[in-house]
C-alpha cells in the first residue's frame, strides 16, 4: 500500500502488487489486476502477469450513446472476466492512469467497494523493470451484482449550467493550449468539438499538477495546496472536467478520493459535449 495521509486507501505500490502477483493470478476471484488503455497494443505486448486487459473505447464505453456502460453491460464485463463485486480490484494504465481513474470512476459510480489504483501506473511498472508477461489470463466467469448507480459523484450538463449560474468552482484539467481555445484537443489526438475554449468561470488546474514526474501521486499536503491556491477547499462542490472524461477522473481522484473532498464531481461529458451545444456559453483565452 502506499501511506501519504490520503483520506481514503485507494492506492497501492507496484511493491503491494509485486507481492501480491500469485493472488491475482489465482483462479479465485478475491484479486483481479485490470490494465485500462484507449490502445491496448502496449498490453498485448506485455503487462503485469495475471493482469486483465480492457480496451477503454470499445469495452467500457458504449459507443452509440457516447456514454459509460449501462448496469447490465457493466455486470456482464465484470462477471465474464471472473470479477465479482467483491473481488479486490487494482486498476492500472498508460499516462499516469488517465483511463484507469476514468474506470475507478466508473467502479465507483455502479458501487464497488475495494477497487484502487496502481500509483504509477503501468509506465512505473516497466520503467522499473517490474515482472511482465504476453499471456492473458482466462478466469472463470463469475456472477457481478452492481449497486448504484451512485449519481452523488458524476456531473450532467445540467449541473454543469447550474454550476456556472450560481458560481460553483469548475475545474478544468486540460492543457493551457486546450484551455484558451488554441486547440481542440491534444496532439495526436481526435478533435472532438467544434468550439474551442472553456467553461465560463472555470480554472485550469492541469491534471499532470496532481502527479509527480514519474507519474505517482503527489502527497496530500501537496495536493491540498495546489487546489488551495485556487480557492479549492473542500468546502461546497466541485465540478471537475477535461475532453472526454478521462483526464478529469485524474482530478475527481485526487481531490475526491486523495482529500476526501466528498462533493467534487466528474462532469465526463466534459468539452466534447459542452463545446458542441449550440447556444452553451464558451469564454476563450486566459482565466481572468
Amino acid at each position: 500500500m502506499t501511506d501519504d495521509g490520503y483520506a481514503k486507501d485507494v492506492l497501492v505500490s507496484p511493491e503491494w502488487v509485486e507481492e501480491h502477483l500469485d493472488e491475482f493470478q489465482s483462479d479465485d476471484s478475491d484479486y483481479r489486476l485490470v490494465e485500462v488503455d484507449v490502445d491496448t497494443e502496449a498490453y498485448d505486448e506485455g503487462h503485469a502477469p495475471g493482469a486483465i486487459g480492457f480496451n477503454w473505447e470499445s469495452q467500457l464505453q458504449d459507443q452509440t450513446n457516447r456514454d459509460i456502460l449501462d448496469k447490465d453491460d457493466f455486470e456482464e464485463l465484470l462477471g465474464s472476466h471472473g470479477i465479482s463485486e467483491d473481488s479486490t480490484v487494482v486498476l492500472y494504465g498508460d499516462n499516469s492512469n488517465w483511463f484507469a481513474a476514468y474506470t475507478y470512476w466508473q467502479f465507483k459510480y455502479y458501487g464497488h467497494e475495494d477497487v484502487k489504483l496502481l500509483d504509477g501506473g503501468r509506465d512505473y511498472w516497466i520503467d522499473n523493470d517490474y515482472p511482465t508477461t504476453d499471456e492473458v489470463p482466462d478466469f472463470p466467469a463469475v456472477e457481478y451484482t452492481a449497486s448504484g448507480p451512485r449519481e452523488s459523484i458524476r456531473a450532467y450538463r445540467e449541473d454543469v449550467e447550474n454550476a456556472v449560474e450560481r458560481g460553483i468552482p469548475l475545474v478544468d484539467v486540460r492543457s493551457p493550449e486546450e484551455f484558451r481555445g488554441d486547440i481542440l484537443a491534444p496532439p495526436g489526438l481526435q478533435e472532438t468539438a467544434q468550439r474551442g475554449g472553456h467553461i465560463p468561470g472555470a480554472q485550469n488546474i492541469s491534471w499532470a499538477a496532481v502527479t509527480n514526474d514519474d507519474g505517482t501521486f503527489k502527497t496530500r499536503e501537496e495536493l491540498q495546496e495546489l487546489y488551495a491556491e485556487h480557492g479549492i477547499d473542500g468546502e461546497g462542490t466541485t465540478v471537475a472536467y477535461c475532453r472526454i472524461g478521462e483526464r478529469s477522473s485524474v482530478a475527481w481522484f485526487a481531490l475526491h478520493e486523495l482529500l476526501g473532498y466528498e462533493d467534487t464531481i466528474n462532469y465526463d461529458g466534459s468539452w466534447t459535449e459542452w463545446g458542441n451545444l449550440v447556444g452553451a456559453p464558451i469564454e476563450t483565452g486566459d482565466a481572468e
